[in-house]
């Protein structure tokens, strides 16, 4: 992997970083209208190989570096981390003072993103449908649920990363506002931008273990059921459209100015952003082919 690729990866890993900063907007939406999610599944996956680790233990660290897709993963996690260090700040200064701005560039977002799914969906029936519904009324049902609040022990705090961090690598399901959901979203937004260390390294622990556990299960998911996993995933995006829709907030109910015009606008260029980013990606990977 050259030094550009190895920054591209790092620029994803940043929009990824971006989104799960953000409730109701995905980080696996992100990576996988970029074309790095299946690499993403693939890369953690190996870490709960016994291949990997017997090669770990057995001295051949350029063998096991290979097999976790280490490359991979470090720059992708350098572009996640420096995203939400940098950006936790400016996303609650902008759904502050532009809340619908904000809302209806993440709708076009996951527009967009869903439209690209949908077109990469091949041969639409019954069936098909029916799993689009089930993913549809399992992404209002957790879009819908009401915020509830819970203690500040580490133990929750734990269980609170292991959760968040499943739905963030699922498309259409923010693992931002699943901290929304369990109480603990302003908690950890005031650790990371206060550097609260001991509750940052307990989540990250909870996250580390979650994602490890989950990657497996979403792995054997997409090698035997790939089809019927990206149909439910598709209605996921679908279903967290009412979670994004910009005057859905209460904060954004209680403005003066609906700003109708000026979110039209936003939702457009979000569209444009991920069908610019998904024209780029195509035109590369043909010149590659060629």
């Amino acid at each position: 992997m050259g030094l550009i690729q190895r920054l591209v990866v790092a620029l994803k890993g940043f929009c990824m970083g971006a989104a799960n900063v953000v409730p109701g907007v995905s980080g696996g939406t992100i990576a996988l209208i970029t074309g790095i999610y299946k690499d993403i599944i693939d890369a953690i996956n190996s870490l709960m190989e016994r291949k990997t680790w017997k090669a770990l233990f057995q001295g051949d660290f350029k063998g096991f570096w290979n097999d976790i897709h280490g490359t991979f993963l470090l720059w992708l996690g350098i572009g996640v981390v420096l995203s939400v260090f940098t950006l936790a700040k400016l996303m609650t200064y902008v759904l502050d003072y532009y809340p619908v701005h904000t809302w209806a560039f993440f709708f076009g977002l996951i527009v967009a993103s869903a439209i690209l799914m949908f077109r990469g969906i091949k041969g639409w029936g019954v069936k098909e449908i029916l799993f689009t519904l089930a993913g549809i009324g399992l992404g209002l049902l957790v879009c819908t649920l009401s915020p509830t609040e819970t203690p500040d022990n580490w133990l929750i705090i734990f269980l609170c990363g292991a959760i968040a961090v499943c739905t963030m690598i699922l498309p259409g399901v923010s693992g931002s506002f699943v901290l929304v959901i369990l109480g603990k979203y302003d908690f950890i937004m005031e650790a990371v931008a206060e550097l609260n260390w001991p509750v940052l390294i307990v989540f990250a622990l909870g996250c580390g273990v979650g994602i490890l556990a989950f990657a497996k299960f979403l792995h054997w998911l997409l090698a035997r059921f790939e089809k019927e996993t990206m149909l439910v995933l598709l209605g996921f995006v679908l279903g967290s459209l009412v979670k994004i829709w910009p005057w859905a907030n209460d904060s954004v109910k209680a403005l003066p100015e609906p700003h109708y015009g000026a979110a039209a606008l936003w939702c457009i260029l979000g569209i444009a952003l991920v069908l610019g980013v998904e024209l780029i990606a195509t035109r590369s990977a043909k010149r590659q082919s060629d």
